[in-house]
């Protein structure tokens, strides 16, 4: 038996960068779709005596004959949690590993790598105007993703952080795109923007919906805290809600377990999912009012692009 592919961190980073991650992300959803993709539930295993977790997202690309599984631990230490996060691929055909790969570029990838499929299906086709919020790895590789998606007249980033920048970091900031504005303040940014994107890692909504000032598409991620959420709960009503995987997201994301519970919100007013969208089974939004699409993740993700990497590295 051959030993399993291993690629570390930085292998993956490079490999990565000539991998077009929205396709692999779409061919995901479409397979979804069509029944040629498995997504069972996470699966949380915990460790005696609080000294952590693991999390562990299985999943099956049937067409691809790989089954595989991300599986990340938490590990309590006294210097601070330890997390990390691994993917395994194994042959649907032999029963042999494949790959093992760290998942932590994977992950960073394929958060913004969705957000863009969401984006390139529910935008309005003369969005002009894209705001950021976050300027972390993921809120910048979020930029990558999107930045071709529509012709943005400008796009305008707005992280607290910001101001502590340097002016040298601040350039650094700007060097990535030439139509990049640093907003010292968040309703500056916000301004008749047709698209935000939430990416950061805050526990409590950063923006208020109704405050803005027209229709908007709002796109929102996961972090680690326990009912994270980057808009108020109440506000998912008055919203077109659409998200990554209507399975999954709505037992997991926190502000619609907490719409649920306190507002009366019910998972069955999400107008569509990213499987629907890629195969046009979803009506899109008319921007009436703010269309919302928040996305958990999905280990499926992690998967397929491990695959991609498997097969661009196995060709060499």
């Amino acid at each position: 038996m051959a030993a399993p592919l291993v690629i570390d961190q930085q292998q993956a980073r490079q490999l990565l960068a000539r991998v077009d991650v929205p396709r692999v992300l779409r061919d995901l959803f479409r397979d979804l779709a069509a029944g040629q993709a498995v997504q069972p539930p996470q699966q949380l295993v915990e460790f005696p005596a609080g000294q952590g977790d693991f999390i562990n997202y299985g999943g099956v690309l049937a067409e691809e004959r790989v089954y595989g599984v991300k599986t990340s631990p938490y590990i309590v230490r006294d210097q601070g949690p330890l997390v990390t996060a691994w993917t395994l691929l194994m042959s649907m055909d032999s029963g042999q590993p494949l790959l093992l790969c760290d998942a932590g570029e994977l992950t960073t990838a394929r958060t913004a790598a969705t957000t863009a499929v969401a984006v390139d299906t529910l935008a309005p086709a003369d969005a002009r105007r894209l705001a950021i919020i976050g300027s972390g790895p993921i809120a910048l590789a979020h930029l990558h993703y999107v930045s071709e998606l529509r012709e943005w007249q400008d796009i305008r980033l707005y992280s607290p952080s910001l101001r502590g920048k340097s002016a040298e970091q601040r350039n650094a900031f700007l060097a990535l795109d030439s139509r990049l504005d640093l907003h010292d303040d968040l309703d500056s940014a916000l301004h008749d923007a047709d698209v935000i994107l939430l990416c950061t890692s805050s526990a409590k909504p950063v923006i208020d919906p109704a405050k803005l000032s027209k229709p908007a598409l709002i796109t929102s991620i996961s972090t680690n805290a326990v009912r994270a959420h980057e808009v108020p709960p109440a506000s998912l009503a008055a919203m077109d809600v659409y998200c990554d995987y209507r399975k999954t997201t709505p037992g997991n994301a926190g502000e619609m377990r907490l719409a649920a519970e306190q507002h009366g919100w019910n998972q069955a007013a999400i107008v569509g999912d990213l499987p629907e969208l890629v195969s046009g089974h979803a009506a899109r939004p008319e921007y009436k009012r703010h269309a919302f699409f928040r996305s958990i993740g999905l280990g499926l993700e992690d998967i397929a692009l491990a695959n991609a990497l498997y097969h661009l590295q196995c060709s060499h």
